[in-house]
């Protein structure tokens, strides 16, 4: 093949990667809120002209991948996503693996559970199990957190060898959720050695007001956190022996987890 037509398919892959990487960047802001958007505001948080995010809403319509509020003229997730979604929650080896765990862990704690596994610098939550009591989590699966302000987060950080860890830190930008949030690197690093050594981490109302989680990591046949659980509880509610309650029936579901994915021996 010539050399003018080398540089010619190169120009076209990445075009057409750059193109793609617009059409996700919507639907991910589209998926990540917990209402529906506008054009306007979609143009706002993708910083992409409105005529460009026109022709991207137009695109993921005709695919069934988001849907238009007729009367709000709001985008939310559409049907084909979501289908294409659960199919790809219910084939989890993880998942699969684990919810038999998750509904024991559930039933003994009655606190809402959620598995979470690492995405990008942060973590998404691809189960979770409600408290079959009256005041529930709002959270919902395919919510993104953080890895600093989380439980999940926190524990998976402190499961990674240290280079790993560093880096992800270090490129982590610090927004503050509540008063309780933290923002600032060193007090980040003294958390995640004390989750090391307590083999536990702790979201002490830092995402919401009001509740409080625990969460630890699953680890995979080399030992690196593939996955992490959580328990998430209403503050008003939190048992007084919390070691009993809650972090002791989360690590034997954890270590049992891990111990079906290393497989015999």
């Amino acid at each position: 093949m010539p050399a003018n037509d080398h540089a010619t398919e190169d120009q076209t892959k990445i075009a057409g990667t750059a193109a793609f990487s617009k059409f996700v960047a919507v639907l991910q802001l589209i998926a990540d809120q917990n209402d529906p958007l506008t054009i306007a505001q979609l143009a706002a948080l993708s910083g992409y002209p409105r005529p460009t995010v026109y022709r991207i809403l137009a695109a993921l319509m005709a695919e069934g991948m988001v849907v238009e509020n007729p009367r709000t003229r709001q985008f939310e997730v559409g049907p084909r996503l979501i289908n294409l979604a659960s199919r790809a929650w219910d084939r989890s080896d993880i998942r699969m693996t684990a919810i038999d765990h998750l509904r024991a862990l559930r039933d003994a704690t009655r606190e809402t559970v959620h598995l979470a596994v690492p995405s990008d610098a942060g973590m998404v939550y691809i189960e979770k199990l409600e408290s079959p009591q009256a005041v529930r989590m709002s959270s919902r699966i395919g919510t993104r957190v953080t890895l600093y302000s989380s439980s999940v987060g926190k524990s998976y950080l402190a499961g990674l060898e240290h280079e790993r860890r560093e880096h992800l830190m270090s490129a982590i930008r610090m927004e503050r959720f509540t008063e309780h949030t933290i923002t600032d690197l060193a007090t980040l690093r003294a958390e995640i050695e004390q989750t090391r050594a307590q083999g536990y981490a702790e979201d002490r109302e830092e995402n919401e007001p009001q509740i409080f989680c625990y969460g630890a990591a699953i680890a995979g046949a080399d030992g690196v956190p593939v996955a992490c659980i959580s328990i998430s509880i209403p503050l008003f509610r939190r048992h007084e022996d919390c070691r009993a309650s809650y972090i002791d029936p989360l690590l034997e579901t954890c270590a049992a987890i891990s111990r079906k994915l290393a497989g015999p021996g």
